[in-house]
């Protein structure tokens, strides 16, 4: 370390990213509506370990590539109309494989998968005996949800459900505006209201073996708490996110949380397929809020618009595949892993080990960061302990291709201003040298900083 010249970095120019807590609106933060929390806190405990799911928007309007089932608010009769009795006629998507999406999934890191049950327009993904309105009365047949719960559970990963007890087909049937919240709805409707969505959780938890994850969107409160208690009733170990746990929608908070808490997030502009006039997030920026959201102690939920043929469309897909790519270095990173006594300073993020031993920083903003090359830095909110160790996970820190004469080692020394570490990236991930996304360091048998400005 004698010849190594580090960055100097004071502590007070460590970036501490704690910004406003939960927005309280309905359109960022779903806060806890049904009043008892019976999730089994181990089940909780499982589910933040994981990190990271898929989530799935598809109805009958993916046939549109329209926002899904909010066109039918505020839409005329004729288009109501055609809406529930002709877009069943032309849907037909022979081309679903569930278990190659959940393939996909797991290559990417995701855990578990979210899947669009019925959405709010009313369209039921499975074969229910409480309307019509569902996937066995259209071209395919088929009991679309038994296809994807035998897929996901087929490649390993974790089964959810979401599901909307608001229902506008149900609404229009009993003469009811569709609209969402803001509804005066007497009580003897309501209780009609409750026996529905009863009958339709009880299927959905009963029918299809052991489901792991339940997301629930909207209800007016009432109707949540009966689609709650009946699935948990059901199924105690289930883990209910939305309605019980925050889940913020296309933000991530500012704040570190150490509890469950998961967000959810679009890969475009809105949650179903959308194949023109969009804007996708780039693998980079998905890799970018996949780190920010876990060093923040979240679960990342990123939603995937399938077509009307059910597959992923190739923009997303590729995206994913760098998510895969860095994921399939640095999964030590994401999984399994809790907040660090700080979420970031300056462009360097942290993840920590449940036991606070072992620290992962997660160097982010370097794109140009060439293959060979070392650079130094400085990390005020960790200092060594004798038994410390460094690594860039990936690496294997003896060769760099076609570099023979390059030190691959990485290094470190505790001093006044913080944990000084000098690393090189060493690995060939792509021809050009050019790997744009994040580096991670393993710091093991770290502890927390004594500078207490470095561990808020």
């Amino acid at each position: 370390m004698k010849n190594l010249k580090f960055k100097s970095i004071s502590m007070k120019k460590i970036s501490i990213v704690i910004i406003a807590i939960f927005i309280t609106s309905s359109a960022s933060v779903q806060a806890q509506r049904v009043k008892t929390n019976r999730n089994n806190p181990e089940r909780q405990e499982w589910l933040r370990d994981l990190g990271f799911g898929m989530f799935i928007h598809w109805g009958i309007d993916s046939q549109l590539g329209i926002v899904i089932s909010h066109s039918l608010v505020g839409a005329s009769e004729d288009y109501v109309n055609r809406y529930f009795n002709e877009l069943p006629k032309t849907f037909d998507p022979t081309d679903f494989d569930p278990y190659k999406i959940a393939k996909q999934a797991k290559l990417a890191g995701m855990k578990y998968i979210v899947f669009t049950t019925k959405h709010h327009s009313g369209f039921c993904m499975w074969d229910t005996k409480t309307t019509d309105f569902n996937i066995t009365n259209t071209l395919y047949q088929e009991d679309i949800l038994k296809k994807y719960v035998d897929g996901v559970r087929k490649a390993g990963l974790a089964v959810g459900f979401y599901f909307s007890p608001e229902d506008f087909k149900f609404l229009h049937e009993n003469n009811k505006t569709i609209r969402r919240f803001e509804m005066e709805l007497d009580e003897d409707f309501l209780e009609e209201y409750r026996a529905y969505v009863r009958r339709q959780t009880n299927e959905l938890f009963s029918n299809y073996g052991k489901i792991d994850v339940f997301f629930i969107d909207g209800g007016y409160g009432k109707l949540e708490a009966t689609v709650a208690n009946e699935a948990w009733d059901l199924q105690p170990e289930l883990v209910i996110t939305r309605g019980v746990v925050n889940t913020p929608e296309n933000r991530i908070p500012g704040e570190i949380n150490d509890q469950l808490w998961e967000t959810c997030m679009t890969m475009g502009t809105q949650w179903q397929y959308k194949p023109t006039n969009d804007n996708l997030k780039s693998g980079g920026e998905l890799i970018e809020k996949l780190i920010e959201t876990r060093a923040k102690g979240g679960n990342w939920l990123l939603n995937i618009g399938l077509d009307p043929f059910g597959e992923i469309p190739d923009p997303e897909a590729r995206n994913l595949t760098e998510v895969a790519a860095w994921y399939f270095i640095n999964q030590e990173a994401i999984l399994n892993v809790r907040p660090w006594v700080t979420t970031r300073e300056e462009n360097i993020w942290f993840t920590a080990s449940r036991d606070r031993k072992n620290v992962y920083a997660i160097i982010t903003g370097i794109p140009d960061w060439r293959r060979g090359t070392r650079k130094e830095f400085i990390l005020g909110s960790v200092q060594s302990t004798p038994q410390t160790k460094i690594s860039v996970l990936g690496e294997n820190h003896k060769v760099i291709e076609y570099r023979p004469k390059t030190d691959p080692k990485a290094y470190f020394t505790q001093t006044e201003d913080g944990l000084q570490i000098s690393v090189v990236r060493g690995q060939s991930i792509y021809k050009n040298r050019h790997w744009p996304n994040p580096i991670v360091v393993k710091l093991e048998n770290i502890e927390p900083s004594d500078d207490p400005a470095a561990n808020k």
